[in-house]
């Protein structure tokens, strides 16, 4: 994305919500008259809720206050507990003592009703032409099968139902009644509509006034508001020498200076960040590592070619950074990173290191800046290096521990040990160190077979002599570890042409492998043979083999089925795999033999006659 379109959108950002802003300030009166209108109704609502809850809670507290005053008279109570003789009807009685109570209990039967029931639920006593059925309130509910019982009579205030209740329970004699009064609440609610409509009048009086006044005062606010208006978007479209005028020394009018005075800044700044993003825009053009930025949102604002060169892949303003680095590092992550996160991954035949790091950390305008440097040379020289040293490393160590073994042998029996076998030690101790000097050179032509241009020195040699060298040359480190070896030639072994170095390379790293990764008091078979227009040697050992999930990979470089254990032993992966590019350059085979029970089966199979393209 180029500077000059970078810029395009940031104005085009600011330009619109500066007109959104302008047709919301044009709304002003409308604002001010809702606020006020809100205002008033806010007020009228809760002083009319308060005024109806308070009427309800009055009717509710008196209903009870005029109920239990009554049933408090002594007379009464002692009228109602107490069974004459010759009595026959319970309730009846008890409605002809309650009549006498109806005015101070308010009972007309239209508003408030009485109700006697017995103790089994039964109504005995209705007002007359109340045919409806009775409904059976939890103040009823409990004075039935709770109140008979304790003497608690079923009084629960509730101001959400419809109608006031109260259950008295009475025993007379060995009787029991509930005296059932209920009210239907009608005067409470005749007089709380009549003022739910006195409120909803003086409501809609107080918004007609309400709106009158507000017009008029609010373009006394509106007006300098316009003004300042209609200069921001002069500003936000780049008119930076309009100047509003100041009518007033109020806050609007500070602010309408102050607004002046940031114009003029604003100008000047945006005149050097203009000049310092064509600087940028021209170091990151020409620059040679990838730069590109994110928004916090993840959209691109910044890149330059070279990023989109390394990347194999065109960069615009719709690009997301999950699409580039979501698999590298969370944008969240990055964004949280105290410092920068570093990350490497590999396009096509290329390295690249990321840098990733945020800025303007806490601002809405912040983002992330990625930084892609690429370090392809320098990895290759970093493997051809590592490959280097562990070839040498794993090559090296098996002649040398040969050495050491004759050396110490000879040094623990001197003057001891025959003239002949001193004489032969000495000669293998030459032998390894020649060896050795040709295995220095073969790893140093190593990376010659990789290109193609090393080449094959191929002789023709008798191939029992050489596995009969190569074993006479491991056979003191096979005893050194207790291994019970032995050598099988099959008879009249034809002479090869190969390359005698690199096979005896191959042999010995096949035999020492199989040494190594053979317990000790093991037993390896060397043996060798022809198959046709070919010679083979083949390793038995009951070692502890190689796993089949592993025998695919066993010879990839670097690759070692035991981490630990090889790493131990001075492996290094690289062993397999070198002796099998040579063997594949004489066009042979070298293989793992299927075979029953514990151990390892390996072997090499060489051409008689050579390879074709040598």
């Amino acid at each position: 994305m180029s500077g000059q379109s970078a810029g395009t959108a940031a104005k085009a950002a600011v330009e619109h919500p500066v007109k959104k802003g302008a047709g919301a300030m044009g709304s002003v009166h409308m604002k001010l008259v809702m606020i006020m209108v809100l205002l008033i109704v806010c007020l009228m609502t809760v002083v009319g809720a308060f005024l109806i809850n308070s009427v309800s809670a009055f009717y509710l507290e008196d209903f009870y206050s005029q109920i239990a005053q009554v049933f408090l008279d002594e007379e009464l109570c002692r009228d109602l507990t107490t069974k004459v003789d010759g009595e026959e009807d319970g309730a009846a009685k008890l409605n002809e003592i309650l009549k006498a109570y109806a005015g101070e209990l308010g009972v007309d039967g239209r508003n408030r009703k009485l109700y006697i029931l017995d103790s089994n639920g039964q109504c005995r006593v209705r007002p007359a032409g109340d045919t409806a059925p009775l409904q059976y309130t939890s103040n009823l509910t409990f004075a039935l099968t709770t109140g008979l019982e304790t003497g608690e009579s079923g009084d629960e205030s509730n101001l959400a139902v419809d109608y006031m209740d109260v259950a008295i329970p009475i025993h007379r004699g060995d009787d029991g009644y509930v005296i059932y009064i209920l009210d239907n609440k009608t005067t409470a609610n005749d007089l709380t509509d009549q003022m739910f409509l006195l409120i909803m009048e003086a409501l809609v009086f107080g918004l007609v006034i309400t709106v009158l006044l507000t017009f008029p005062l609010s373009s006394t606010m509106v007006t300098p508001i316009r003004r300042l208006t209609e200069g921001s978007m002069r500003v936000a479209r780049g008119d930076f020498s309009h100047k509003i005028e100041v009518a007033s020394q109020d806050e609007i009018g500070v602010l309408t200076d102050t607004f002046n005075d940031m114009a003029g800044q604003l100008q000047d700044t945006l005149r050097q960040v203009e000049n310092e993003r064509n600087k940028l825009d021209t170091l990151f053009l020409h620059m040679t590592d990838g730069v590109v930025a994110f928004s916090r949102q993840g959209q691109v604002i910044h890149s330059n070619p070279a990023a989109a060169r390394m990347l194999h892949q065109s960069i615009d303003g719709t690009t997301a950074y999950g699409q580039l680095f979501g698999e590298d590092a969370p944008l969240e992550q990055v964004l949280a990173a105290p410092d920068h996160l570093e990350a490497e991954r590999q396009v096509q035949d290329s390295y690249l290191q990321l840098l990733m790091a945020p800025f303007d950390r806490g601002r809405e305008g912040g983002g992330v800046l990625v930084v892609i440097h690429d370090v392809t040379e320098q990895r290759k020289s970093q493997e051809l290096q590592r490959e280097f040293v562990a070839n040498v490393s794993h090559e090296l160590r098996t002649p040398l521990t040969n050495i050491r073994s004759y050396a110490e042998t000879i040094s623990d029996s001197v003057g001891d040990l025959p003239p002949d076998m001193e004489k032969k030690f000495l000669g293998i101790i030459l032998n390894e160190t020649d060896r050795m000097t040709h295995i220095v050179q073969d790893l140093l032509t190593l990376s010659r077979f990789d290109s193609g241009k090393d080449e094959l020195h191929l002789v023709r040699f008798p191939f029992d002599v050489a596995v009969q060298d190569l074993y006479n040359a491991v056979y003191m480190e096979a005893q050194r570890h207790d291994h019970k070896m032995k050598l099988r030639l099959e008879p009249d072994l034809p002479a090869v042409v190969a390359d005698r170095e690199r096979v005896l390379q191959v042999m010995m790293n096949i035999v020492s492998n199989s040494i190594k990764y053979t317990p000790n008091g093991g037993h390896i078979l060397v043996s060798a043979g022809r198959e046709g227009d070919r010679v083979w040697m083949q390793v038995d050992d009951d070692g502890i083999g190689i796993p089949p999930k592993d025998r695919p990979r066993i010879f990839e470089r670097f690759y070692r089925v035991d981490k630990a254990r090889s790493r131990q032993s001075g492996g290094t992966g690289l062993g397999l795999s070198i002796a099998k590019e040579i063997v594949d350059r004489h066009e042979g085979v070298l293989e793992l033999v299927d075979r029953e029970g514990p151990g390892l089966s390996v072997r090499m199979e060489l051409k008689i006659e050579g390879p074709r393209h040598e």
